[in-house]
């Protein structure tokens, strides 16, 4: 098999998966004839090939996949009328501190966001599977230790907590939770198998009174 041959099939499984591909997937593609530097080669050529069309060729945290480009979210929409997902500012605040701070307890968030967090917020969050618990805090009662997962940064479009919104050093992290919010906004993200995510609804902050519980855990 040339390369020519190759990059079609690579082409063609990408399109055709409905998860993201990683390196050794790809290689098992080829029987693992096709080297790792080879295939990041063809990987890059897809990337310019199709950088000119309505969907691109992009490295999440789960591995490679073809996605629409944000521009195209007016118009899938049309295919997709319902109504989509759609969190609290409360919500998606809470979210932040994780992303940027983890791993944290609920504590640490109540401390940083000043406010008691209501539990339904966390849950909302695990089954969205953007949060996990990944340990415990050795302190008393062991607090549980969040922290985001891969699916998060799928979601995103991240491949690594490393291409967050970089935070303003100047405003000691304040901006935390203006750089998530903007980073969920439907009209800068896009979705796997060419549909758009529509996680922020860009409404404003519900009053907080809503979001808290009458007693911390």
């Amino acid at each position: 098999m040339n390369t020519a041959q190759a990059k079609r099939v690579l082409e063609t499984a990408l399109i055709c998966t409905q998860q993201p591909l990683q390196i050794r997937d790809i290689r098992a593609l080829f029987d693992q004839a096709v080297g790792t530097e080879t295939l990041k080669q063809m990987l890059g050529d897809l990337k310019l090939d199709w950088a000119q069309r309505g969907v691109e060729l992009v490295q999440v945290a789960s591995g490679w996949r073809f996605q629409s480009r944000p521009e195209m979210r007016e118009f899938l929409d049309r295919l997709h009328p319902e109504k989509p997902p759609r969190y609290t500012r409360a919500t998606l605040e809470t979210l932040a501190i994780i992303a940027y701070r983890q791993p944290v307890t609920r504590g640490d968030m109540e401390d940083i966001r000043g406010v008691t967090i209501n539990s339904q917020i966390i849950k909302q969050l695990e089954d969205r599977n953007w949060i996990e618990v990944i340990g415990h805090r050795e302190a008393p009662g062991r607090p549980a230790l969040f922290a985001t997962t891969r699916q998060f940064l799928d979601d995103m479009g991240l491949a690594s907590l490393d291409e967050l919104p970089l935070l303003d050093k100047e405003s000691g992290g304040g901006d935390m939770f203006e750089s998530l919010p903007r980073a969920l906004d439907p009209a800068a993200k896009a979705q796997p198998g060419m549909a758009v995510a529509t996680t922020w609804d860009g409404a404003p902050p519900e009053p907080e009174t809503s979001m808290v519980e009458p007693e911390n855990e």
